[in-house]
């Protein structure tokens, strides 16, 4: 047999798994496809997602639901941004929500030109807004989000409460965030997720920030698997990574583990019972 075994392991408890999601299709991507100066325009402020893209949300809800994650995911974390708000609650939210019950929507009816039903926040998991995973911040508008006070007439039942400002006061006119920076941030965010108890976290984010923080984590991959994480993603695309802890920087204890029982006798293998 091989003495250097290409496969690793690590206690389960010191595992997550994490599904990553790009935002459905926006009207900033169909204006930037079509001139990318488009980018610049302040009719593309804080982009909603196209019918398209509304569609596409659709479909992997679809896929979430018969591929049995939606009963596995925790806790979903989602940019405050329309676009990837839109995303998540239409992706991993409640059914269309109806008149009578007390618990507040997801999302409110026809929320940022959406032309969609109420999302109800019921059976489904809580949903979080971090600043961290948003896209690269300043320039350009489609970049820049609303006051929270705003958002939360828009999607009532996310908590909002890891955003420190009511405005937007990362964003700037004139100074677009640099890679290294976006790949910096989005590495904190991942050592972030270990502060949680959850297990199985979806991560609702932007092709940028996802782009820059998975290939500092696959530079030191197999030239296929470094590949693999980096590439782009699509619209709307989930992957499903297990996140490790390899700096014992998580603290939570094994679930599954169990010590093992005290016998009566000596404790002998069974080759050296007579």
């Amino acid at each position: 047999m091989d003495a250097n075994p290409s496969t690793a392991m690590y206690p389960l408890h010191r595992c997550k798994t994490i599904y990553l999601v790009r935002h459905a299709q926006g009207i900033h991507n169909v204006e930037g496809d079509k001139d990318h100066s488009a980018y610049m325009s302040q009719e593309l402020f804080d982009a909603h997602l196209t019918p398209l893209g509304w569609k596409q949300v659709d479909c992997l809800r679809e896929h979430v639901k018969k591929s049995g994650l939606a009963q596995k995911i925790e806790l979903v974390i989602t940019s405050p941004l329309l676009r990837t708000m839109q995303t998540a609650v239409g992706v991993f939210g409640g059914e269309n929500s109806v008149d009578g019950v007390s618990a507040p929507p997801l999302m409110v009816e026809n929320a940022g030109h959406s032309s969609r039903s109420a999302i109800s926040s019921l059976n489904c998991p809580p949903f979080l807004a971090v600043e961290a995973c948003r896209e690269h911040l300043g320039v350009h508008p489609c970049d820049k989000r609303r006051s929270i006070t705003e958002y939360h007439t828009l999607f009532p039942a996310i908590d909002f409460s890891l955003v420190e400002n009511d405005e937007d006061v990362l964003w700037e006119p004139n100074v677009r965030e640099a890679n290294a920076s976006v790949a910096a941030r989005g590495m904190k965010f991942i050592d972030w997720l270990w502060t949680r108890e959850e297990k199985e976290i979806a991560i609702v984010s932007h092709s940028g920030f996802l782009y820059h923080t998975l290939s500092m984590y696959s530079r030191e991959c197999h030239p296929t698997v470094r590949e693999e994480v980096g590439k782009h993603f699509a619209n709307c695309e989930l992957r499903s990574m297990v996140l490790v802890d390899t700096s014992m920087i998580g603290s939570n204890s094994a679930s599954y583990n169990y010590p093992g029982s005290t016998p009566a006798g000596l404790d002998l293998p069974s080759d050296a019972v007579a």
